[in-house]
């Protein structure tokens, strides 16, 4: 492969309308990121000189969202939408004085890899004008087919309404992804004619210009779950199927246990380290990282949380944003885990929440214990020493510190700082009546049964 500079465009305008939402369709998510910014991430991972993305005036956000994952992105506006080959005339302004080899892509194909997408602008660089992104359905239905020449390359893309008998038995079709070499796409563009039954420019007619002037086309193929299209809820659905299921295969590739791999959902950005066992029914969102040798009971939520080697979370754990565990370090069966730091060996082991916190290694949480963070206006947070031990059913109320080593009393409720070494108690003092009860049931045994 020739090394050429590349651009690339995103086309991003459709109104989604099978989607039925007021999220702009490209910013649906799979694997917690929207595929709009998958289709970005792929584009990103061959550093693009330009990339301009093609947005609707309906969906300004869409813009927003392309600048938020890269400030230096081109917004070009299609209004109204007039097909594939107006979008991208569109975004010519943002490739001016561009020489190199332009990808368009679609936002709606959020599975497409960059490994795909060099192998596609490799074609051009190797001297065809255009290279076509092909695939073989089971169904070819209303794709357009590729017809290609003895050698390999593509000599047409046949709409499947202009196609005759045999063109329809072909079943290699057009996933509309496409590499252009941007000095013949810059000329053939203005050529494009909207005749026909939509009124529309159509990008694919590229081909057919490259062809009249005596220029190669090139094709490759992808496999059909990595071209698949979102146009609807159900096919979100299965989009975000074939995902997980990539990132489950690729996970116990990389030597994590997954019990029942199919009850186990991640995150685009979720990072397993190996020998990491994960039971059923585990969630991970947003910006997890689990290093070797840690366990992830069934029935956990973890998103924005570091956990260290060898620890253990669930069942029925809740690690939320900010929660970072050390090594050995234990959140047992309903513990919530927000914004706090546990130090190596540190156990919060049932029924327990832990938020804006520090708790020193070696320390144990007992059950029932809170973290009484928010005063109504404010969070503030509880710094527990390393060692200490907190016992069962205790409040404790921030901003408080308890000393390394030091002991609190089950279901004391701790609003003043405890030195290190010491032993607080806050509670009520127990006191006993003698026969109180036996007195009470007599009292109350004659109307017992007396009921209206």
């Amino acid at each position: 492969m020739n090394q050429r500079a590349l651009a690339a465009i995103i086309l991003a305008a459709g109104h989604g309308t099978r989607m039925k939402s007021t999220v702009p369709k490209v910013l649906h998510e799979i694997g917690g990121r929207s595929m709009l910014a998958h289709v970005m991430a792929a584009a990103g991972e061959l550093s693009p000189a330009r990339l301009a993305v093609v947005i609707g005036d309906h969906a300004p956000g869409v813009g927003e969202a392309a600048r938020a994952e890269r400030s230096d992105a081109a917004i070009a506006v299609q209004a109204p939408p007039r097909g594939t080959g107006d979008a991208v005339m569109k975004a010519m302004g943002a490739l001016e004085g561009f020489a190199g080899t332009v990808l368009v892509l679609y936002a709606d194909t959020p599975l497409i890899g960059a490994d795909t997408l060099a192998a596609l602008a490799g074609k051009v660089g190797e001297g065809a004008a255009a290279a076509v992104l092909g695939f073989t359905p089971d169904d070819p239905g209303a794709y357009g087919r590729l017809k290609t020449a003895p050698d390999g390359s593509l000599e047409a893309i046949v709409e499947a309404k202009d196609a005759n008998a045999e063109e329809l038995e072909i079943g290699f079709v057009n996933s509309g992804v496409m590499a252009i070499d941007a000095a013949f796409l810059a000329r053939a563009l203005p050529q494009l004619t909207n005749d026909n039954a939509k009124g529309e420019y159509y990008l694919t007619d590229v081909v057919a210009i490259a062809r009249r002037e005596g220029l190669s086309c090139a094709v490759i193929e992808a496999d059909e779950e990595e071209v698949i299209g979102v146009n609807s809820r159900v096919e979100l659905a299965v989009a975000e199927e074939i995902f997980q299921d990539s990132r489950r295969l690729a996970a116990l590739e990389a030597g994590v246990t997954l019990i029942d791999p199919s009850t186990v959902y991640f995150s685009h950005d979720t990072v397993i380290a190996n020998d990491v066992v994960i039971e059923p029914n585990v969630f991970f969102g947003k910006r997890v990282s689990v290093a070797s040798g840690a366990t992830i009971k069934a029935y956990s939520h973890i998103e924005g949380a570091d956990i260290g080697e060898g620890a253990s979370v669930g069942p029925f754990a809740r690690l939320r944003p900010g929660a970072r565990l050390g090594a050995d370090a234990k959140v047992g069966n309903f513990v919530e885990v927000k914004n706090a730091d546990l130090g190596d060996g540190a156990k919060v082991s049932h029924l327990t929440y832990i938020g804006d916190a520090t708790i020193g290694a070696e320390a144990n949480i007992g059950a029932g214990t809170i973290t009484c963070n928010y005063d109504g206006f404010s969070k503030h947070r509880t710094v527990i020493g390393d060692g200490a031990f907190i016992g069962s059913n205790t409040a404790l109320v921030a901003p408080v510190t308890v000393g390394a080593g030091a002991y609190v009393g089950s279901g004391s409720v701790i609003t003043k700082d405890v030195e290190a070494d010491a032993l607080a108690v806050a509670r009520g003092r127990q006191s006993e009546i003698k026969g109180w009860a036996a007195k009470f049931r007599k009292i109350h045994a004659g109307g017992k049964n007396d009921k209206s």
